[in-house]
Order: structure tokens, then sequence, then C-alpha cells
């Protein structure tokens, strides 16, 4: 699947295809029986970055023809191991304004019977599934799946000192974090009305946390000006810097979004064995909006989200970060607002600060070391190139 290659026109390839049917014409009424027409393969056909469904028709009116080549055509498509034969299907009833349930059932479920998949249902962000597929399609999602397009993906490990270790493929401190804090206590808001709230609200008490950050850092592989290395440190040193930072975020992959067509981190693939590090020093409100809402245009340079002279990037290996201060977000808002109702994953004691890991809020009150671990994890879904990029390796 990373390296999906196109199909000349009038060509079908067996691993596009997902369903046979033999083709009969019935009256109306009519259950069973009825003249042979023929086979019907059911296939997905690529629009950019979207997979779609199509059906190619094979017209004979013999029996033991079309039963020959249905029966041929059913077996090698069985033979296809990377394809699933059951599928547990998670959905959050709450998203894409509470419809996450009417999509699956009118978009989803359906080609997932054709594929003869068996299904059972159980039931934050789809930023995951964005960066893999490279599109906020369901159809796109359960092509992929059906037709078992496997992707190795790298994922980093989230160690905080005297806690239990976490596995994701981002992670924001500072300001992601805070925000996510401040959202998860207003659950009863529908989520754009909690966003907008968490982020306003962030916003207006911007204020940075003083912490000493330290990452190994990695240069492009194209490029070929550091040696690059999967999972070891080797021989390269610890860079540490200390001060104050309006937000420190480490992702694995893209992270894209609709709020950021380009994603959070534009120059980090799938599987580069790195992960980008992206650290904003403190600077005026102004200037850190400006920031934020560069991630939201969809052309220019990519360099652009991050030409500011308090923003630095970086491809790392391994981070750590070390809050510096005794008082915890969670004490400060409980203090100013004489209640703490959020519910993170992890509490621990003493001071503790949110951080926002795949969209999930964790309280940690230690030093956190980050290490990325390449192609950890396979998923169902393909590398996305920029075709129109004029970026040509994943330096930043």
């Amino acid at each position: 699947p990373g390296g999906y290659r196109l199909v000349p026109p009038g060509m079908l390839l067996l691993r596009d295809v997902f369903a046979v049917k033999v083709k009969r014409r019935r009256a109306a009424g009519q259950q069973s029986g009825g003249a042979m027409l023929g086979v019907a393969l059911f296939c997905c056909k690529r629009r950019g970055r979207k997979l779609e469904e199509d059906t190619l028709h094979l017209h004979n009116a013999s029996a033991d023809h079309t039963h020959t080549w249905y029966n041929a055509l059913k077996e090698q498509i069985a033979g296809i191991s990377t394809r699933p034969r059951s599928l547990k299907v998670f959905i959050n009833p709450s998203s894409h304004r509470k419809e996450a349930v009417h999509i699956y059932r009118e978009s989803v479920a359906p080609l997932f019977k054709m594929a003869d998949i068996r299904t059972d249902i159980t039931g934050s962000t789809d930023v995951v599934s964005c960066s893999v597929h490279g599109v906020r399609d369901p159809v796109t999602a359960a092509l992929h799946i059906i037709l078992g397009h496997l992707q190795q993906v790298d994922m980093c490990s989230f160690s905080p000192v005297g806690q239990s270790v976490h596995f994701g493929f981002s992670a924001m401190f500072g300001f992601g974090g805070r925000s996510l804090a401040r959202a998860e206590k207003r659950r009863w808001m529908t989520s754009s009305r909690r966003r907008e709230y968490a982020l306003v609200k962030t916003l207006a008490k911007l204020r940075p946390e003083e912490c000493e950050l330290s990452f190994l850092p990695i240069r492009c592989p194209v490029c070929n000006l550091w040696l690059f290395f999967a999972e070891g440190e080797g021989e390269t040193s610890w860079t540490t810097k200390q001060g104050q930072y309006l937000s420190i975020s480490v992702m694995s992959i893209p992270c894209l979004s609709p709020h950021a067509p380009r994603g959070l981190a534009p120059n980090t693939s799938l599987t580069s064995g790195s992960a980008s590090l992206i650290a904003v020093e403190n600077a005026s409100r102004s200037e850190f909006i400006k920031h934020l809402k560069r991630f939201g245009s969809s052309s220019g340079e990519v360099r652009a989200q991050f030409d500011f002279s308090f923003v630095e990037a970086h491809a790392v290996s391994a981070v750590k970060i070390r809050p510096l201060s005794m008082t915890g977000f969670f004490k400060e808002e409980s203090e100013e607002e004489g209640d703490s109702k959020s519910t993170p994953i992890i509490q621990p004691e003493g001071a503790a600060f949110p951080w926002n890991i795949d969209g999930e809020l964790v309280e940690i009150a230690n030093e956190v070391l980050i290490r990325v671990h390449p192609r950890l994890i396979s998923l169902y879904g393909e590398e996305v190139e920029e075709a129109e990029s004029t970026v040509s390796c994943s330096c930043i």
C-alpha cells in the first residue's frame, strides 16, 4: 500500500475487487431463480486520495460458465491473507453532529456485508484516521479495511516518572493540554461549542510554562546530513534547553484534520522513524494566534507554519519534558473556579499538568520521556504522498 501504483485505464486488478455476486434477471417480487446474466465484480476506484465503490459487470448466459467464474473469483479473493474476516467496530455516537451511527449504517455497514465481513459493534477524534487515509471519508476508510491495505506506522511511548507507560501518535503539553482540560469540564456542551469555549478561554488565560526540554535530534535521511537510525540513541547527544513555553508538541504522524488540512506536523510521514517536535516559546497572544492560524491554510509553503522567531521545530527520536513549576494546572483551576470536575485517565498526587495524548486527557506531575518506535503498529490505510508539495524530504 505504501507504494500503491496507478492502474492503467481499462484494467482491473484482483487486489481492488472485494466482492463477487451472481447476476440474475428476476420479476418483481421473485426471491430466487431467474435467468442467468453473469457475474458482478464489486471493486474500488480512486479519485485522488478517496476510494469509491464501483461495479464491473461480466455478462454470460451460461450457468456453468458463470458459476465457474464465480467460484474461481471467490477462491482468489478469499486467499488474500491481509483482508479481515471479522471486525470489532467502535462508534462514537456523539461525533459528526451525532450522525456517526447513521453514517455507519448507511455508508459503511453495507460494504462490510457485501465483502462477507462479520462485524460486532460497540460503543474522539479522527486525527489518526485522517493521517493514515489522507482524507476524512468513511467509505475510503471502509474500503481500505475491506481490501486489506495495511500500513506500518511509527508510534511513541510516553513514560512519566512513577506512572504507567502510554503509547500514542501525538502529545501536546501547554496550550494543547490546557485546552483539552477545559473542554473536558464542559462535557454537557456540544462538541463544537466545547472546543470553541476551551480555545477562547485558554487563549484569554494564555501563559507559558517553565520547563526543561531535552531532545535527540535526527536529520532527514533523504538529505543524509545526519545518519538515520531506527530506535537506538546511537552516539547522538541530548540537546537541552530551559525556558518558558506556551506549547510543546511531539507527533509521529502528520495529524491531519479539517482544522489543519496539511497537518499539525506536515513534514512528518507515517514511517520516517522520527517524530516532529514543535516548541513554541513565550510570545504575545496576537503572535501566538497568528501561529495557530497558519495551520488552517492549505496553501503556501510548509515552512511558513513555523516561520516565527519564537517557534522551533526538530525531527527527533526522543524527547524529555520536565516542568519546573510547583503549581499544577488543576490546582490553579480549582482555586479560580472552586471545583475540578475533569476526569483524566491518570490522576497523580502533587502538582499535575494536563497532557493531550491522542485527544485523551492525561494528568502528569513529573518528567516525561517520549521515544519514537519505528513501524511499531500496522493500521488499515496507506502512506499519503503530496504530489503537489514542493517539499522533497521530511526535514523541518
